[in-house]
Formats: C-alpha cells, structure tokens, sequence
C-alpha cells in the first residue's frame, strides 16, 4: 500500500435547514395560526484518530468533505431534523492545520480522540417564532445558517518510541529488520528505504515501537534527497538511534556530523533528543579494522561508540537494552519536566 503523510482537504459542514412559514388550518380551528416548524441544525464534520490506519493514502482519492445538512422546518411547528455528522477516520498521530489561519488546530495523537473541524449551521426559526401579540400571523421565517467551510493541511507524524537516523545504506533497514517482524527492503544501495518504516522490538516485556526513515544527506533540511519530507515523523520519538557505516571508507565522524547538522537546522528540538551513537556493518572486515579508531574519535568528543552487526546479530541484543533503559529514562524526564508545579502556582 502506498504510504501517504501530508494532504490538503477542504471540509463543509452542513448547512441549516430554513424554518418553515405554514399557518394551521384544521377543521374546526380556521385560524389556528401560525405553525412553521424551525429548521433542523446542519451536521458538523468531525475527524475521529483511528489506531487500525497508518496512511492518509484515502484522502488522496477524497479532497472534498461534506456534512448533511438539516432538513427545512415543516407545517405543524415540526422542526427539521438535524443533519448526520460527517465522521473521518485518520490515522493516529494526524496533526490538522488550518490553512486559512496558518495554525494548528489539533494533535490528534490518541485512538479514538475526535475534533470537530467545521460545524454545523444553525437551522432557520419558523414563523411560530415570530407570534406576538400585536403580530398574530408572521409570514417571516429564517433561512438556515451555512455551515463552516475550511482548508485543512493533514500531517501524519508517526508515533515511535525511537527514531534511527544516518546517512542512506548506514544499515537502518537491516536494524529494524533484525529486531522487529517488520520487512522492509533491504539492498546494497543508498535510498532503498524511499517511505518510513515501523518495527516493534521486544525486550524483555517491553515492546519499543522504531521508525525507520529514508537515510539523510547534505542539505536535507533545504529539500535535497528525501529526509525532509520524512524528519517530522522523529519529531515524536524519545530517542534518536544514529547509524555510522564503518564499511563506507568516508570519515565516520564527518557523517556523524553531517547528519546532526541537519536534523539541528530542521528543527533544533530534534538535535537535542537524547542519541545513541553505532557503529553498523563490523560483519566486514573493513568495519571492523576500523572499529577501535573510530571509538577512539567519538570518545574525544564525549560520545560513546557502540558497534554491531545486523547481519550477524552481534550486539544487537545489547543494543537494544540500551534502547531500551534510554528510552525509559527520557519518557520519566519528559513525564517530570510536564508535571505541574508543586509550590500552587495558577493559571
């Protein structure tokens, strides 16, 4: 299935039903009055976050939404019934931007959340409303109201716990394909990863959910290569796994470096998420000559290289308690850093 994350859709709720002039004729009551019924409200359009979707691939084919609108007042005083609302089911994760303003309207980050994006119009007084005592036979009647109408961007951001990062063909796919039932395409190529991908880990009795996007080059942040179309999907994730291929023969720190510089220039927030740093590919024997130089290096700028191999599974197991611990240990700093001040301060 192809994989969609960023769509424009427009949205129209219903319009109100108009109210209704009638007057009440009946055997017996010639001048019964008036009795227009009002018009029945129009049906707001309300995106419901749906945990069984993963793409916005639907709205490719679905550009234009719209809600019923409310049936017309009738004789009798019976009012119009009031339109269906228009449910949309997104994935989870979606974020709504309202085009118009230039403003988020919603983070539609947990299953079954909804939002109301345009409502409803109003439905029309009928001319029983108008009845008074020195108008006793209104032929007045409201039209209905129409119901909103906006332009929407829809933004799918993933929700992962971690989010490997590094340059094309740094052994990304072969991670998630080694610790995961995800199956994404493997070769000996850059750019063989051209959509994310999602894999969950087990570790003990934890699942860690990992996204893998298509590899970053230089000048990402400005369009080139596919990374920027990709890197809000990292936006959400606790942690950042950045891949070095020690069997590429271009310098590892320099790559290393390269990527961090665009994921700062995208967004700095991003930069700044806590990293493990690893050393792919040591099944080559180029790798793995290389492997204590390069530990070398990064420990001279504080970093602490870990090396594995996704072929062989060496240090994956590892690795993956050391995901695992990290993770655990940014989501409890997250957790305190958006608990409340205990000293009463208001709002």
């Amino acid at each position: 299935m192809k994989f969609v994350d960023e769509v424009k859709v427009s949205v129209k709720a219903g319009d109100g039903g108009r109210g209704c002039i009638a007057f009440l004729r009946e055997k017996y009551r010639p001048r019964g009055g008036p009795s227009g019924g009002d018009g029945g409200r129009g049906g707001d359009v309300v995106f419901r976050a749906d945990g069984g979707l993963g793409s916005l691939l639907d709205f490719r084919y679905q550009r234009h939404i719209e809600a019923k609108r409310g049936e017309h007042g009738r004789g009798k005083e019976q009012a119009g019934a009031a339109g269906a609302p228009r449910i949309v089911h997104v994935p989870v994760g979606t974020c709504v931007i309202d085009l118009d303003h230039d403003t988020i309207a919603a983070d539609l980050d947990t299953d079954g959340v909804e939002l109301v994006v345009a409502h409803g119009g109003q439905g029309g007084r009928g001319n029983a409303r108008f009845a008074t005592a020195t108008n006793q036979a209104p032929r007045r009647a409201d039209p209905g109201e129409p119901g909103e109408a906006r332009s929407l961007r829809l933004e799918l951001k993933l929700l992962a716990d971690v989010g490997l990062v590094g340059y094309p063909n740094a052994g990304k796919s072969t991670l998630i394909a080694a610790v995961s039932a995800a199956r994404p395409r493997i070769a000996d190529y850059p750019f063989t990863t051209l959509v994310p991908n999602l894999g969950v880990a087990r570790v003990d009795d934890e699942s860690i959910v990992i996204a893998d996007v298509p590899g970053l080059i230089e000048g990402a942040h400005e369009g080139a290569g596919l990374g920027i179309r990709f890197l809000r999907h990292l936006t959400r994730t606790a942690v950042l796994v950045h891949l070095v291929d020690l069997a590429d023969p271009a310098d590892p720190w320099e790559a290393y470096s390269a990527v961090s510089r665009e994921l700062s220039c995208f967004d700095e927030a991003l930069a700044q998420k806590p990293q493990i740093v690893v050393a792919t590919k040591l099944d080559v024997t180029e790798a793995r000559q290389r492997f204590d130089e390069a530990v070398h290096t990064f420990a001279t700028h504080g970093i602490t290289l870990i090396g594995i191999s996704g072929v062989t599974g060496d240090g994956v197991q590892a690795l993956l308690r050391h995901i695992a611990e990290t993770v655990r240990s940014a989501r409890r700093a997250a957790t305190d850093e958006a608990a409340p001040d205990s000293t009463g301060a208001e709002y």
